[in-house]
């Protein structure tokens, strides 16, 4: 079950972030704040953004689904939906998809990204792609070595998911670690507009962390979802340019919200495991301020004891998955995680944004500053 504080994964309880913030008792209500900046410009989407897609239901945070609680069956439903990166109005706000293509689990959320299918090595999953919207769609998993029908991609196994139709796709899990999963039919524009999860397997034996967190980065093209929506934008595959850019689906200051964001709450002592993901075009050295960090994993590939070493800013390119692992062992603070390419870190021409969030230790809830980043990323208790 996915705790409904902070990054997918692992975290802390509801009750308890209240209790470390001060606030047990109260009602939290998320929302979006009317906070402003005299030194920030608002992100020019596209014009008639807030219009487009307003018949379109919106996007939930990414769930971790346990595949080995359902029997290691799930139905993978396309939904199309909006989606909003950053409803706020502060801090180059708001940042809006106004048509996505998402993910739906069974009955669970539709997300961008989809959910995390978690499971065990050794099974066999089966994943039924139930293609309820207008245009073909199929399954890809990296890191499963699968039967050649299995593979997802239409031009090669003669299998594509028509609008309408379903299949079952067969997925063994014999590699352990962390992977992507996306479609395969017309992979650029199907990406782009959100189709992409992660595919945990744990390895038999698996220790967990104290904290242990799922995080997948994105740059994104405007453009298509624009397009797709009935917008005036017209996306060119050929002169892509990148404008919006997330940490599981959200910009900064949205990232830092506790239950629709993504912050890593820890508390001093911990041991933290995060699960790295590029579903973007682009490669992004993703920085942990104050913290130094251990790769353990690549691909699903464990890295040995004597190759590993400390280090603060991993460049993680398309595709890539890393798994990295630190000690909260700084004093008991908010330090910041995000793209070393700064201009990632940006909402439009307004800096800070985009691809950044944060650190956030349950010591330092209860603090002024805390509470006014609270406010920055729409969320009041």
């Amino acid at each position: 079950m996915t705790p409904t504080i902070g990054a997918p994964g692992d975290g802390i309880g509801r009750r308890e972030f209240l209790a470390a913030t001060g606030t047990v008792g109260a009602t939290a209500a998320a929302g979006c704040t009317a906070m402003s900046s005299p030194d920030v410009q608002e992100v020019d989407a596209g014009g008639s953004r807030q219009q487009l897609g307003s018949d379109l239901p919106a996007t939930d945070p990414p769930e971790v689904v346990d595949l080995d609680e359902r029997g290691h069956e799930v139905t993978l439903k396309t939904v199309a939906a909006t989606h909003d990166p950053h409803p706020g109005e502060n801090m180059g706000g708001p940042v809006r998809l106004p048509q996505v293509w998402a993910w739906q689990a069974d009955d669970g959320p539709a997300s961008v990204p989809g959910p995390v299918l978690r499971v065990t090595e050794g099974a066999t999953v089966e994943v039924t792609l139930e293609n309820t919207m207008s245009m073909p769609h199929t399954i890809h998993f990296h890191g499963s070595q699968t039967k050649w029908k299995d593979d997802g991609v239409p031009t090669t196994t003669g299998i594509t998911v028509d609008p309408g139709e379903s299949h079952t796709y067969e997925i063994p899990a014999n590699t352990p670690g962390t992977h992507l999963y996306h479609c395969h039919y017309q992979t650029p524009w199907h990406m782009e507009m959100g189709m992409y999860g992660i595919l945990r397997v744990d390895p038999k034996g698996y220790e967990p962390a104290d904290k242990e967190y799922f995080m997948t980065v994105r740059d994104w093209d405007s453009r298509l979802s624009r397009q797709y929506a009935g917008g005036d934008a017209s996306y060119d595959i050929t002169n892509r340019r990148p404008d919006v850019f997330t940490v599981n689906g959200k910009c900064a200051p949205r990232t830092l919200h506790p239950e629709d964001g993504s912050p890593m709450i820890v508390e001093q002592g911990d041991t933290v495991r995060v699960h790295w993901v590029n579903a973007g075009f682009m490669a992004h050295p993703l920085h942990i301020h104050n913290h130094r960090f251990t790769v353990v994993e690549k691909d699903g590939g464990t890295i040995p004891e004597a190759a590993r070493y400390q280090q603060d800013t991993l460049n993680v390119g398309p595709a890539d998955r890393y798994t990295v692992e630190f000690e909260a062992d700084a004093d008991p603070g908010i330090y910041l995680m995000h793209c070393h390419k700064v201009d990632h870190v940006r909402n439009g021409a307004s800096y800070p944004g985009g691809m950044l969030t944060g650190i956030v230790y349950k010591e330092a809830m209860n603090t002024t500053i805390f509470r006014d980043l609270m406010k920055y990323a729409g969320y009041e208790a």
